[in-house]
């Protein structure tokens, strides 16, 4: 006997967990829940096959670039993630780096920080000054 996958049950999973790209740590959290649950259930469907798998994908991709951005991320697109998450706008770092001008342009990569910017960003986010490096 061969087993199929059933589309309406799998839209049926889709619909009760709405798996997303996970942006946060509660996010991270639930997902996790999630696929330990999944985990540990014997005879899983097919369906709840695919929605484990694309829940690790989910998981691991946000705990790639939150766990390890420094394997992936510039410093601007570090400050910008940053930025967003604690949102922050430009005016709220014009003080530390000198302008809202001055701030977009980091941000865009047309301007390198000083060390005593990196710095000041380090404490005012609470990371490591390397994380701007």
């Amino acid at each position: 006997m061969t087993l199929t996958f059933d589309k309406t049950q799998y839209n049926q999973l889709l619909f009760q967990y709405q798996p997303k790209i996970i942006k946060t740590e509660a996010e991270n959290e639930k997902a996790l829940t999630i696929v330990e649950r999944l985990m540990h259930q014997k005879n899983r469907s097919l369906e709840e096959d695919a929605l484990y798998d694309l829940l690790i994908v989910l998981v691991e991709k946000f705990e790639r670039e939150f766990y390890e951005p420094g394997l992936l991320s510039t410093p601007e697109s570090m400050l910008e993630f940053l930025m967003e998450q604690q949102q922050t706008t430009a005016i709220d770092l014009a003080p530390i780096l000198g302008s809202v001008t001055i701030v977009n342009e980091v941000i865009t990569g047309d301007r390198e920080m000083t060390i005593t910017q990196v710095k000041q960003l380090a404490t005012k986010f609470g990371v490591e000054p390397s994380v701007f490096i």
